[in-house]
């Protein structure tokens, strides 16, 4: 190894990034776009769809015949490099809680794995303690960030259906594809129930909306990257294009350390591991824009400790690494009997749902505060190679070809038969709903533990409570009565008390938020309603850190509207040299 040393990089700039996900990748697009000269840091290496093609590969061509990695957790073609362990770099956990957190190291960071689902937080999201008591209001309401989610729906496209919720505000939509049949079915359900089931809102361009992007030809692949960049990662929509400006230096590989700040407290750069050499670097700028993941900027502010900040960068609120949530998820599957045996036909469409359900009732009349939204999958996509929908699950709950029912999977002609009388015949579906932010659950620096860059590493404190077990609860009784009112059978999926009904462990839905919260009174916050902290203004956080809650939709569409929010006030503090 070398010797060690800390090395200055030769340049200095206006901005430096850390992470090149959802909210780098537009802090990055808006900055370079405005001519800002901008280094973005990323702790992964250098990622294109269009160059790391396995799109329309079979699954018998991977290597490891589709199967898992440590660092391919969905599969062995999957886009997303990283997961919930990554070798070297460990976290812990506190009091025997439970988080599991996941790492996504590659440009794009975290946009390369998500199912583009591109949901708009409504009126009722940024102010929820006004309605049920629970946690905090936003400082900031729809209509602030309103205008910021038409322009990124321009920017980067996003389809479905004008349906006029109050809560779940219509976007600039692209046409949506049709139904699949199933999906068909799970409709007609909902209909008899009263639970709307209504055109799903991906971030997939189902036509063209510039030269540079193709729209999408339904190969159901987007877990894998787009070769014509028809739906939306952070790496070919948003740091290509602001590397065509010339105003961007990408910094592959480079494991941040700390936020470096001067004798006055202003942020001054970065300090980083390079990955390749193991050599630690600076890099100097005017502002530092943290865009790492909620739990990874809360570790660096924490690591960021010197003379005038002592609790670490930002922190003199002792709000950094707290207020930490996760979405709720629980799933049920079954097998719905009048598709057995149908036909085969190309029925792959987008990479994701076409249809999915908002939240529809009105938590005063249950017995817990926040909604969820239902999403679904199923049909006659490419069945993978080695596992496919839990044979022995079906043969133990549905009668196969033969009329009996088998206590296990099968094998030989046998098992192949089954698989082809089931084929296409299976669905499921998962709640993702909102937690409740609570100062309890929080992430901290671990004092004995340090990863293999010599970083201390974070540990976790993570409880659901009632509210959130309740909820899961909900999403299993409306899941039997979906598929019962489908005429289908359940076959996996019913949870109980004893398990929490099935709810997902903390950590493990890949949302959280919440750690660098946003606020007025800088004793109970992080940052403003800016983004920017309120203890260093050249330093600002826009991952899904400042979210004072999550709503029942996912991050990704507020992340990046806010980040465009932070960074046109950043071009503007520039320009009047206030920052």
């Amino acid at each position: 190894m070398p010797d060690f040393q800390i090395k200055k990089t030769a340049k200095d700039y206006d901005v430096c990034i850390v992470g090149s996900g959802a909210g780098g990748g537009m802090a990055a697009y808006v900055l370079a776009n405005a001519g800002i000269k901008v280094v973005l840091l990323e702790a992964g290496p250098l990622y294109d769809p269009a160059k790391n093609v396995t799109q329309l590969k079979w699954p018998w061509e991977s290597p490891r015949r589709g199967a898992s990695s440590p660092y391919r957790h969905f599969g062995d073609f999957d886009a997303a490099y990283g997961g919930w362990e990554i070798e070297g770099e460990p976290y812990t956990h506190k009091d025997g809680t439970k988080f599991d957190w996941f790492r996504s190291r590659m440009l794009g960071g975290r946009t390369n794995h998500w199912g583009r689902i591109s949901l708009r937080f409504g009126p009722k999201d940024f102010k929820r303690k006004s309605i049920d008591g629970l946690g905090d209001d936003w400082p900031i309401n729809y209509d602030d960030i309103a205008p910021y989610y038409d322009k990124v729906d321009r920017l980067i496209g996003v389809f479905g259906s004008k349906e006029n919720l109050p809560n779940d505000p219509d976007s600039i939509f692209l046409p949506p594809p049709k139904p699949r049949l199933h999906e068909l079915f799970i409709k007609e359900a909902g209909t008899k129930l009263n639970i709307p089931v209504i055109p799903s809102r991906l971030s997939i361009l189902t036509k063209p909306i510039n030269n540079e992007r193709g729209a999408c030809f339904y190969c159901s692949q987007c877990n894998r990257g787009c070769t014509v960049y028809g739906d939306f990662s952070s790496s070919s929509v948003l740091v290509n294009p602001a590397l065509k400006t010339g105003n961007v230096d990408v910094i592959p590989n480079a494991m941040a350390r700390e936020v470096i700040t001067d004798s006055t407290g202003k942020a001054t750069g970065i300090s980083f591991v390079n990955k390749d050499d193991k050599q630690e670097y600076t890099v100097n700028a005017k502002v530092v824009v943290l865009a790492a993941s909620a739990c990874e900027s809360a570790r660096l502010l924490l690591n960021s400790k010197s003379s005038l900040f002592s609790n670490g960068l930002a922190n003199a609120s002792g709000v950094v690494g707290k207020y930490l949530h996760d979405s709720t998820g629980a799933s049920m599957g079954g097998i719905l009997p009048k598709l057995i045996g149908r036909k085969r036909y190309n029925e792959d469409g987008v990479g994701g749902m076409h249809v999915y359900t908002p939240w529809w009732l009105d938590n005063k009349k249950l017995d817990f505060a926040r909604g969820y939204h239902i999403e679904y999958w199923g049909g006659m996509g490419m069945p993978g190679y080695g596992f496919g929908f839990g044979m022995q699950g079906l043969n133990g709950k549905y009668p196969g070809r033969d009329g009996n029912t088998k206590e296990a999977g099968g094998y030989g002609a046998s098992l192949k038969d089954d698989y082809r009388y089931f084929y296409g015949a299976t669905f499921g579906m998962a709640g993702r709903g909102e937690a409740i932010a609570r100062e309890d659950n929080y992430c901290e620096i671990d004092p004995t533990t340090v990863d293999k860059f010599g970083i201390p590493v974070l540990r976790f404190h993570y409880k659901w409570s009632d509210q959130e077990v309740k909820q899961a609860k909900h999403m299993k009784e409306t899941f039997a009565e979906i598929i019962d009112k489908m005429g289908g059978v359940v076959t996996w999926g019913k949870g109980s008390a004893e398990n929490d009904y099935g709810l997902e462990a903390p950590g493990r839905i890949i949302q959280e938020v919440g750690t660098t919260r946003m606020g007025n009174d800088p004793k109970k916050s992080v940052v403003n309603k800016f983004n920017q902290a309120h203890e260093v203004k050249n330093l600002f956080v826009v991952d899904g850190g400042p979210f004072v809650s999550q709503a029942d939709k996912n991050p990704t569409w507020t992340i990046l509207a806010l980040s465009m929010r932070a960074s046109e006030y950043i071009i503007d503090e520039l320009k009047k040299q206030n920052i």
